[in-house]
């Protein structure tokens, strides 16, 4: 097994014991999984809801906390990808957790908007965090973070002075991979009683130009990693060769690295030089192979 998501169902934020994690990961990788995808409602408010009381991992007391939970899947010597961080402060202290060997500098944010009204009105986790400052800071202590993001437009009452700032603040970001989708009422949800709902024209048209807008800004930051070497995952091997993914990309939702026929298998690591890429995907060259 080359990859595993240790899920969490949405509703009440309730945290597992520290134990549990730590001992289905474990598992896992004595297993052979090679990359362990942690899933949950919001990953970065993990063990508020115990009041970061302490928990035990293999008898050790430590805090159940983000930054207690990252520092023992970090001692797993597999990839760990952290997907749902909302932007709270214990994300500052996790950035220095982080490395390309063990849990991944790429962090799956979902911002949803980056005008302040607009977040208010969705009633987003950490909304009082405005974006850019988060970025910029994250940016600043650790220049080789890879951000996934999801966005939705359309939400009612969004302006297009509003729509415009998420545009801005895409490019302005960064955001390296992108997931967006037109806002849709929700069987009891607050948000279908807001006034000023955007029509559905306007709303697919807005969708369409923030994914044009991105499609341009993901072409540009991958044609700068040509030259690069980087450490792939192998995930397939083809008649054309091999297809796997770095540190900046997960498996499914983000593009992929096509490399040339080489001695690899799923599972293997090789290091590959990028030699070419597209909007998404990535083309390279294997330079080195290490085998399970």
């Amino acid at each position: 097994c080359r990859f595993c998501i240790i899920p969490s169902l949405r509703g009440r934020l309730v945290s597992r014991p520290l134990g549990d994690i730590v001992g289905e990961a474990e598992r896992l990788v004595e297993a052979g999984v090679r990359e362990l995808l942690i899933v949950s409602q919001d990953t970065s408010a993990y063990g508020t809801d115990q009041k970061h009381r302490v928990g035990f991992v293999g008898g050790r007391p430590v805090r159940m906390s983000f930054p207690g939970l990252v520092t023992e899947l970090a001692r797993l010597g597999v990839w760990v990808r952290l997907h749902y961080v909302y932007p709270y402060k214990s994300v500052d202290q996790v950035l220095a957790l982080l490395d390309t060997d063990g849990v991944l500098p790429y962090l799956d944010v979902p911002f949803q908007h980056a005008h302040p009204r607009v977040l208010a009105a969705m009633r987003r986790p950490a909304g009082r965090a405005h974006p850019s400052a988060c970025v910029k800071a994250w940016r600043k202590a650790r220049p080789d973070l890879v951000l996934r993001s999801t966005f939705i437009v359309g939400f009612p009452g969004e302006t297009e002075a509003e729509f415009e700032t998420l545009l801005e603040f895409i490019e302005d970001a960064g955001i390296d991979r992108l997931g967006a989708f037109a806002y849709s009422p929700v069987e009891g949800a607050v948000a279908n009683t807001l006034p000023n709902p955007v029509p559905e024209d306007i709303k697919q048209e807005r969708l369409e130009r923030l994914m044009t807008r991105q499609a341009a800004l993901s072409a540009e930051r991958l044609k700068a990693r040509i030259g690069r070497t980087c450490r792939v995952l192998v995930d397939a091997r083809t008649e054309d060769g091999l297809i796997g993914r770095s540190y900046a990309e997960a498996p499914e939702i983000d593009g992929v690295i096509h490399i040339a026929a080489a001695e690899a298998r799923p599972g293997d690591f090789v290091d590959c030089r990028i030699v070419a890429t597209d909007i998404h995907d990535l083309t390279g060259i294997v330079a080195t192979t290490f085998e399970r």
